[in-house]
């Protein structure tokens, strides 16, 4: 139990590290060769923020812990929207300016509609998965459509400071970014057996421990992105950012573990985790889209998700320990 608990407090901290270390020289490295700041921003930054969770459920599908590679998922799409966008609204409200947020929000809508319509019959199939991967090069294909059809956007201003201001040799990103990816690698392996170890010693399912501990520490990312893009006024990446993570790790995270080895899927999970992954989307959408104005999550919007974010987490630790 000590050495899982290390292989958690170790692993993580090196795999969010890593990451930080693999997005920063991929979107360097890309930038040096003339990619557009958008392009960089929504592929790269946007969907690279995902890496801990991607790397943590290859690992986890491939020793057949289907529990944590879902949990993992679904559990930081959950801890993105509620915790993370909360958190930052209750310190800087979020305005939305970008025509593309406005356009992503109900992709990723529809997005979460159509993989909740998939777990129905409490399974992820290799059919599922495939129908996954396939949305998602659609999705990367509108989304290098956008970028270089170059219109001018808020959001296409605000990455292209954001990656202007990266400093290096092209030879030193290369050198982060393979640091990273191998170190990603690692740290997912061990922390993935550690958290196994440690569901199995206090008798809670992975999917559990994948929904809490794996799934905001994989988010942390995500967190620390939004919080600096907001003190730098940069309001449509912070949202831009969790956004893309969600749509990653719903497409790509689950489509990939699903592949790897087909998931069956407990119903409390469909009924509790998977309705609060669907209601926060849609809050979200409502907040942020702008029905009867601009879009925009204020602070008592914020300070609703953060508190119910709590009283979620509050729900699984009871549910894990009374069963």
């Amino acid at each position: 139990m000590l050495l899982a608990t290390l292989a958690v407090l170790v692993g993580l901290p090196v795999l969010l590290w890593s990451a930080g270390k693999f997005v920063g020289g991929a979107a360097s490295v890309a930038n040096h060769f003339g990619v557009s700041p958008l392009l960089i921003g929504m592929l790269i930054i946007g969907f690279g923020t995902s890496a801990p969770e991607i790397i943590v459920s290859i690992f986890a599908a491939i020793q057949g812990n289907s529990g944590i590679a879902l949990g993992n998922a679904y559990g930081s799409n959950i801890a993105n929207v509620m915790l993370i966008l909360g958190l930052t609204a209750l310190i800087s409200p979020i305005a939305v300016k970008s025509e593309i947020i406005k356009k992503e929000l109900p992709v990723l809508l529809g997005i979460t509609f159509f993989a909740s319509w998939q777990l129905l019959d409490q399974s992820v199939s290799k059919d599922d998965a495939y129908s996954l991967i396939g949305l998602f090069v659609l999705l990367i294909s509108w989304s290098i459509f956008q970028a270089v059809k170059g219109e001018k956007d808020a959001l296409a201003d605000e990455y292209n400071e954001e990656i202007s201001a990266s400093q290096g040799t092209v030879k030193t990103h290369v050198i982060w970014l393979l640091c990273g990816l191998l170190l990603l690698v690692a740290s997912s392996r061990i922390l993935v057996w550690g958290a196994v170890e440690i569901a199995t010693f206090f008798g809670v399912s992975d999917t559990i421990i994948g929904l809490t501990i794996i799934a905001i520490g994989t988010s942390l990312p995500e967190l620390a992105s939004s919080l600096m893009a907001v003190k730098k006024g940069e309001h449509d990446m912070a949202l831009g950012n969790v956004i893309g993570s969600n749509m990653f790790n719903t497409l790509a995270v689950v489509g990939i573990a699903g592949l790897i080895q087909p998931m069956s899927v407990a119903s409390d999970f469909i009924y509790r985790d998977v309705a609060v992954m669907l209601i926060s989307t849609v809050a979200l959408f409502i907040f942020c889209i702008g029905l009867k104005g601009p879009g925009r999550l204020n602070r008592l919007e914020g300070g609703v998700f953060v508190a119910a974010y709590i009283g979620y987490t509050y729900w699984l630790i009871s549910a894990a320990f009374l069963n």
